[in-house]
């Protein structure tokens, strides 16, 4: 073998194992990132944080999933704080509503809820609600087991962080996002969606 095939299959071996080695690093980066393959293999990033807005900026959340332009367009209704304190379909049981108008409630009382079958958009119509947070795989002590029927779990762990939504704002929480809602003092007036996961 001449040396210029000897070069040549050199840079070959070295061309193939760079692939490999670009491979590993991304693994490597994407986990040391909280990255992580869901069960469709879409890369999905641990958030550090829970989604707030406020509802004119809605638009920018659409494309996180397909029903969502439909349930933020209930949110602008006109008349959405005469709407009754109850359940008000808007797809059945794929997206609905549930309006509640009760007192709040000290962080001492509230225990991190997570759901698996429905994302939840919560809307402040009125009143000072504050939320807990942190991710649900980062959640270690339960405090009442997950039941499928009513989808939703409770936990002792303590939030992550805690932040007050005003009035006009709301928080997206998927099944990744344990959360303490209804924290508060006076009455808090608000709209929560549930929009089926899959």
């Amino acid at each position: 073998m001449s040396e210029q095939d000897v070069c040549e299959t050199t840079r070959r071996e070295q061309h193939g194992l760079t692939p490999i080695l670009q491979l590993l690093v991304l693994v490597v980066l994407l986990g040391a990132a909280g990255c992580c393959c869901d069960k469709d293999n879409r890369i999905t990033t641990k958030r550090d944080h829970m989604i707030i807005d406020r509802l004119e900026n809605a638009e920018q959340y659409y494309d996180m999933h397909p029903a969502f332009a439909q349930a933020f367009a209930f949110l602008s209704r006109s008349d959405l704080a005469q709407l009754p304190a109850e359940r008000h379909d808007i797809d059945g049981d794929d997206l609905f509503c549930s309006i509640s108008n009760g007192p709040g409630r000290p962080r001492s009382e509230a225990n991190l809820e997570a759901h698996r079958k429905y994302i939840d958009i919560q809307y402040v119509i009125a009143g000072r609600e504050e939320y807990g947070w942190k991710p649900t795989s980062d959640c270690r002590v339960v405090h009442t087991p997950y039941d499928a029927d009513k989808d939703i779990g409770f936990f002792k762990d303590p939030p992550q962080t805690w932040t007050e939504v005003p009035v006009g704002s709301f928080v997206i929480f998927f099944p990744e996002d344990a959360h303490d809602p209804l924290v508060g003092e006076g009455q808090i007036h608000k709209a929560v969606l549930k929009i089926a996961a899959e």
